[in-house]
């Protein structure tokens, strides 16, 4: 992996998100601009993704979640759909030996199985390969919609609360965040939507409760690593509260 020439810029390392969320968004305009076909965008967006992952490995972020391919992408042409697939494929299995060089864990969140077989297989094969490596987990968003994610925890919960392996009165917050795909990890500190739209788009609509969100005009091809690190460090210059008083508003009197 090879990340861009703005090596020079870099954020204080203090404070650093420990999870960041990214829409990538952007790829279809950023082709019709120039006149090329949908999938010329998306080319050009994994050699950014491979960008984001270098610097997140550099900078010391612990997990970094992309929102690859959403459920209702199914909904594309299929001509697009299928090439989104083939250039997801050939991203796993390409960036394979960066993964285990650089310490990368993959991980999928989602419908996996819904993606096509031989994809399915070698995103199996890089998971299990990558499995135990430490340094950055890589969280690939596949086939995946929020609202799917709760409705399917609802239901494993239904399920153990009528085979008596759960009570009602065991419903809580954490028992929920336990039964989504992101039950291992910290909640997304930051997330990061490109090409100026202000929504979540079915992206990890529980676990974003108390994320501080970043939008950017950037189309998702032209995004950059000096980017990232500028908005970074709007990240450390923001007072999370949690829904309480800030420290210095409360010693103001």
């Amino acid at each position: 992996m090879k990340s861009d020439s703005k090596q020079n810029v870099t954020p204080d390392l203090k404070d650093l998100p420990a999870h960041v969320g990214i829409i990538m968004d952007g790829n279809g305009r950023w082709a019709k601009k120039r006149f090329m076909n949908r999938v010329k965008g998306h080319e050009r967006g994994s050699q950014v993704v491979r960008s984001i992952v270098t610097s997140c490995m550099e900078l010391g972020i612990g997990i970094l979640t992309l929102y690859a391919f959403s459920t209702e992408n199914w909904a594309r042409p299929k001509s697009e759909v299928k090439a989104l697939m083939m250039l997801l494929k050939k991203f796993i299995v390409s960036e394979r030996e960066a993964f285990l060089k650089n310490n990368i864990r993959v991980h999928v969140i989602g419908q996996k199985d819904k993606l096509p077989l031989d994809v399915q297989q070698e995103i199996d094969t890089t998971m299990e390969l990558t499995k135990h490596n430490n340094k950055l987990l890589l969280n690939l968003a596949l086939s995946y919609g929020s609202r799917e994610e709760i409705t399917t925890a609802v239901r494993e919960i239904a399920k153990k609360i009528n085979s008596n392996d759960l009570e009602f009165s065991d419903i809580t917050q954490d028992l929920i965040s336990n039964h989504l795909y992101t039950k291992t990890m910290p909640d997304p500190d930051l997330i990061i939507r490109t090409s100026g739209e202000y929504r979540l788009s079915n992206f990890l609509l529980w676990q974003a409760a108390y994320s501080e969100i970043y939008i950017s005009d950037t189309l998702w091809p032209d995004f950059s690593r000096a980017e990232f690190v500028e908005i970074l460090k709007n990240f450390q210059n923001r007072d999370r509260r949690f829904g309480k008083v800030s420290c210095s508003t409360s010693n103001a009197g």
